[in-house]
């Protein structure tokens, strides 16, 4: 297993509200943050090897905890000597809870006082997660950052159903902090334990959750729940709430969003760090993110088109190969059509976050997301 990495946050600038500029170094790796996750939930970003991550720019990935439990197991991974290793990654790993599984996993769970009992999409067999429990299994899995045990409310929820899943997180991240910091975990301490913040759409719930994991001290924070289907216009309060209350000097992470205008909005709004399925499934669809906006590129219209994806982007994708060439991949189900647009569009992921940095810095955010808006 390797060793503990130091993982730390410096606020570079901004503050509570707005654009903010940081630097997540977790070990030798430094993440300049607002920051990109590809999604990577079974120990792999469909299609990509890991040098196909690090050309691209990926600094920090995600898995999924819940999976990996499933398949192939922590322990197998932890006698492999952690995910880092397992997966030949350099860079910097954050593994969910499988809070989010009891959301897409309704059918199959049980939230009971103590946890969650799953039964398993591959065989039906029983799995109960406890906050401590999940603590472990990312500590075995060797991730940099964890999240805790969460409950995920599902759009639509009244507010007394939003209220108890509220109050259930809550209970869970006391749990899994405490254990993280006690005797229990103590020698396997190494990486950083965010708490979620939920609370549905409504704002009163968000600001109360979020005020009370910051009353407990995590290492960063999550705003869990606002990529389930709820109408921008309700995440959008829910956001601000829960942002007013988290610490300015922590990292702020939100859950699941999204298109290149979801994470400018919420760029805008003092958010940090990102994660989304998007990118990469609509690009093994077919479906690819330009400077121009969203290409169909199995459309008919690229049969004969010999340009690159987008001009604009320097990806291996679009340095060598033309839109009929991949629109043909697609046409005859060739494998490699869906990993080369995928490499373009998370490519462009990462170049959307790096141009927005840029904007920061050069006191243009606002300029950068208006003309950027009108594009994509």
């Amino acid at each position: 297993m390797e060793g503990p990495r130091e993982i730390s946050f410096c606020l570079l600038k901004g503050g509570r509200r707005g654009p903010r500029l940081g630097m997540l170094r977790i070990g030798e790796t430094e993440i300049p943050t607002p920051a990109f996750m590809p999604v990577g939930t079974r120990a792999s970003v469909k299609t990509l090897g890991s040098e196909d991550l690090e050309e691209i720019g990926a600094r920090l990935i995600l898995a999924n905890t819940y999976h990996l439990h499933l398949r192939p197991g922590a322990d197998l991974i932890q006698r492999r000597g952690g995910l880092h290793r397992f997966m030949s990654w350099r860079g910097g790993i954050l593994t969910d809870s499988g809070g989010f599984q009891v959301h897409s996993l309704a059918d199959l769970r049980r939230i009971l006082p103590d946890g969650v009992e799953f039964k398993s999409h591959l065989d039906g067999s029983s799995h109960f997660f406890t906050p401590e429990k999940v603590v472990d299994i990312q500590c075995a899995l060797g991730s940099d950052i964890r999240m805790v045990l969460d409950v995920c409310t599902t759009y639509p929820a009244d507010e007394q159903r939003a209220a108890s899943d509220m109050e259930t997180t809550l209970r869970w991240a006391e749990r899994s902090l405490a254990h993280w910091t006690g005797a229990g975990c103590r020698e396997r301490r190494e990486g950083a334990l965010f708490g979620i913040v939920q609370g549905g759409i409504y704002p009163a719930l968000r600001r109360r959750c979020a005020r009370e994991l910051a009353r407990l001290g995590f290492d960063g924070y999550a705003l869990g729940g606002l990529a389930v289907g709820e109408p921008a216009q309700a995440r959008s309060p829910a956001m601000d709430a829960s942002l007013d209350e988290l610490p300015t000097e922590s990292p702020r992470y939100l859950m699941g969003v999204g298109t290149p205008a979801d994470i400018i909005d919420a760029v805008g709004r003092g958010v940090d760090l990102f994660d989304c399925v998007l990118p990469s499934r609509n690009a093994r669809k077919g479906t690819v993110f330009t400077w121009n906006g969203k290409m169909i590129i199995k459309n008919r219209a690229f049969a004969e088109d010999d340009s690159p994806i987008d001009p604009a982007c320097g990806c291996a994708a679009c340095r060598r190969y033309s839109r009929a060439y991949i629109r043909h991949l697609f046409q005859v189900g060739e494998y490699l059509a869906g990993r080369l647009a995928t490499i373009h569009s998370l490519a462009f992921y990462q170049q959307l976050t790096e141009r927005i940095r840029q904007a920061i810095a050069a006191d243009r955010f606002e300029a950068f997301a208006a003309e950027t808006l009108e594009r994509v």
